[in-house]
């Protein structure tokens, strides 16, 4: 298999995750969605990352699509519950954790693509108070639990996980460890597995 990102998107690093916890061989390609030469759309119309090659040719897209894939593969390492309800609760703090991201991404991107003088604060605002929310309630979700799902580590961390560590490397002003101590506690465990220390993003 080969997967196709970059090493600062967070949905990437969800993947790469999840293959290092099964234990999955793969290769990685580099691949800038943003730059004119880039050939993303052959093997996602979409234009995004990740993108997973599989053996024979046919492509997987979206983070979410390729991880529960994934967790099919291999035994290793189950991260999502075979029970209809438990697993309905890893796929909700999936999204939730998503979607703190898919706001946060977005503003990253107004800022670094636009002019200050054309920048929307208006819309900032409102895709800023959409992460603030979903922190919010990610902390409430998880109380007192050492993980997300209580005692079990499933696709629900490797979400929050990636979606806290990209917040950390690109939003450093948001406090979140400081106005979420439950979070933070659950990060830095995060960050002691291999799987998350090896996928730590960074400029290349």
């Amino acid at each position: 298999m080969k997967l196709i990102g970059s090493f600062t998107s967070p949905y990437v690093r969800k993947v790469r995750v999840v293959m290092a916890e099964k234990k999955l061989d793969f290769s990685f390609e580099q691949e800038n969605v943003w730059a004119p030469e880039t050939t993303i759309q052959q093997v996602n119309p979409l234009g995004k990352i990740p993108c997973l090659v599989m053996e024979d040719g046919s492509t997987l897209f979206d983070s979410r699509v390729i991880a529960e894939y994934l967790d099919t593969v291999s035994p290793v390492c189950k991260l999502l519950p075979s029970n209809g309800r438990d697993r309905t609760e890893v796929k909700v703090w999936e999204a939730l954790a998503d979607g703190v991201l898919d706001a946060a991404v977005l503003v990253f991107m107004e800022r670094r693509d636009r002019a200050p003088e054309l920048q929307s604060a208006k819309w900032i605002e409102r895709q800023m108070n959409k992460v603030h929310a979903g922190l919010r309630e990610m902390s409430a979700r998880l109380g007192d639990s050492p993980h997300c799902m209580g005692v079990p580590y499933t696709l629900a961390d490797v979400a929050v996980g990636c979606a806290l560590g990209w917040l950390a490397f690109r939003f450093p002003e948001i406090d979140w460890r400081g106005a979420y101590p439950n979070l933070a506690r659950l990060f830095d465990k995060l960050s002691e597995r291999a799987s998350f220390r090896d996928t730590v993003p960074f400029v290349a």
